[in-house]
């Protein structure tokens, strides 16, 4: 297979794009953002990446945001760089890093880019598909490349690798009609909801508990699921163990500190964190 390749960096027509194969629509606040930074500085600062299919065709790769602002500014042209040579699984790797490098996403399109990438990069890596986070001397390059923007993720919703790994197993349950109903949901999707859906291995459960946040009839994915148990007249799960409550309780009160209170908890608890993080790192590696 020939090696993907950059063949000119040059004004491209805007309407010869096509940007219908795009795993996110764009946000209309990011396409906004956008605009008013070009008004203020005159210029587009980055150019978008496409390829050209063998028969000419010119295909979104990364950019949509900046396309679509180019288009309701009116302009003709934009900059773009051309590739050729160019596998769909690799330009599918090539949009998902730019969008969870430098996007500002929602935790589902997070769940669904993460989880996409772990698909795509297996696909073109079979060897390393089994163990992939084990982390041993056959995965060890495929961890290290998966959990460097996992990592990243982690930080940037103030949790754990874990919850990184849950979002990629809720990216990996959800259908594709179902990311589109909770895109449309009146209330955004939480990790939490994120972390009830990807446990719910009955597809028509889980498509049920969608339509309920979809049409607002639940305030999150475990009422939903709670009010269907209940209208069905089933129960869904044992009562919560002490561990599990209070695990709840830390997990909430950390997610609703601020930053100011949660480096206040670091400075204080700090020590102990760091005495269970090899127990935690030892039961992760046998998940």
């Amino acid at each position: 297979m020939k090696e993907p390749r950059l063949m000119v960096k040059e004004m491209v027509a805007v309407a010869d794009v096509d940007a219908s194969q795009r795993l996110r629509p764009v946000s209309a606040a990011g396409v906004e953002s956008l605009m008013a930074s070009i008004a203020e500085v005159g210029v587009m600062k980055d150019a978008i990446h496409v390829r050209q299919r063998k028969d000419g065709k010119l295909v979104l790769i990364a950019g949509g945001h900046r396309l679509e602002a180019a288009k309701r500014l009116g302009w003709a042209e934009i900059e773009a760089k051309v590739w050729t040579d160019v596998t769909d699984d690799w330009a599918r790797l090539m949009e998902i890093d730019d969008n969870l490098a430098g996007a500002e996403m929602n935790a589902l399109d997070t769940a669904v880019f993460l989880a996409e990438r772990k698909r795509v990069y297996e696909k073109l890596h079979p060897e390393t598909m089994a163990g992939a986070f084990k982390g041993n001397q056959h995965t060890g390059k495929l961890a290290a490349d998966m959990m460097s923007f996992a990592t990243s993720t982690a930080e940037k919703f103030g949790l754990t690798d874990r919850h990184v790994r849950r979002m990629i197993a809720a990216g990996s349950a959800l259908e594709a009609e179902e990311v589109k109903l909770l895109r449309s949901a009146p209330k955004a999707v939480t990790l939490a909801d994120l972390t009830v859906l990807a446990k719910i291995g009955d597809m028509a459960e889980r498509r049920s508990v969608v339509i309920k946040m979809f049409g607002g009839k639940a305030k999150s994915a475990g009422a939903a699921r709670a009010e269907l148990a209940h209208e069905e007249g089933r129960s869904i799960k044992a009562p919560l163990s002490q561990d599990e409550k209070g695990y709840q309780a830390i997990f909430t009160a950390w997610m609703r500190g601020s930053t100011v209170a949660r480096r206040r908890f670091l400075d204080e608890c700090g020590d102990e964190i760091r005495r269970l993080l090899p127990d935690a790192n030892r039961e992760a590696g046998a998940e």
